[in-house]
């Protein structure tokens, strides 16, 4: 099993070249509606999925309990997709999400503006000046979307293992260079690894979801990680009292782990509104 996942520019032609690419290696093509229903079938809100989704949240949007939600519900639903194995994912941050795993091969595509403009404007009907203002506004909500919810630059190349400029390739000789990229890269040791490293990332999330949704517990930032029989959570509390009774909680949750914590006390501490 290996995990593809996909970066792009608006009009990079990113969902022909990912299902493309997928239909080639038999894989699940993962789109973007279908992270967001599992998302809203997890139970985020579908009411305010636009804030969030794909988008740099606004002033008061950032400052929201939501906005931890909605990512703790998109981690969970990349992950879930992951695990399911032979995917492939656009979109989302799942490169930045899926980034520890050893069967996974990221791609970003580009293309120059003026290719862009003329994908938009033959698509929609559009004049040059509203496609330009499309590709503006898609640009700036995909950086600021990463920025805020991963403090990362998705436009930094050497995050991904390739680059492809599709204003150069076509559909089809795109998705050849992934198809054989995944061949090339992926190994039955890389595939084993990466299917150990992906169940116990779900672990750690279905953990932290637990607490924060099912246990209410006022622990901001959390975060689980997987250390061999080890879980340590980590985050921001106002009170040593919450960081005892979550991993008593975790512990009752998950008795075959030993539950440690890193979690950062600071008095008063207040992140929302």
């Amino acid at each position: 099993m290996a995990i593809i996942t996909i970066a792009r520019q608006v009009a990079a032609l990113g969902d022909e070249i990912a299902t493309s690419a997928a239909k080639k290696l038999g894989y699940k093509f993962v789109g973007r509606k279908e992270i967001e229903q599992r998302i809203i079938d997890l139970g985020f809100p579908e009411s305010k999925l636009t804030k969030y989704d794909e988008k740099k949240p606004g002033f008061f949007a950032s400052l929201a309990k939501d906005r931890d939600e909605y990512m703790d519900y998109l981690q969970t639903a990349v992950l879930e997709a992951a695990h399911e194995g032979n995917a492939v994912l656009i979109g989302r941050g799942s490169y930045i999400i899926l980034s520890e795993l050893p069967n996974l091969v990221s791609f970003r595509l580009v293309a120059k503006d003026n290719v862009r403009i003329e994908r938009l404007k033959k698509e929609f009907t559009w004049n040059d000046r509203q496609a330009k203002q499309r590709i503006e506004e898609s640009d700036a909500n995909r950086l600021g979307f990463h920025k805020s919810f991963f403090n990362h630059e998705n436009e930094e190349p050497t995050d991904y293992h390739m680059v492809i400029n599709t204003g150069i390739l076509d559909i089809e000789a795109a998705s050849n260079i992934m198809v054989e990229t995944v061949k090339n890269i992926i190994t039955p040791e890389k595939e084993a690894a990466g299917e150990e490293k992906i169940k116990n990332l779900l672990i750690a999330q279905n953990l932290v979801n637990t607490l924060v949704f099912k246990y209410k517990l006022n622990i901001n930032f959390l975060h689980a990680v997987v250390i061999e029989n080890r879980i340590v959570l980590q985050g921001v509390a106002d009170s040593s009292a919450i960081v005892e009774k979550a991993i008593v909680l975790a512990q009752k949750e998950l008795p075959d782990f030993k539950i440690e914590s890193t979690v950062s006390i600071v008095q008063d501490f207040k992140a929302y509104p």
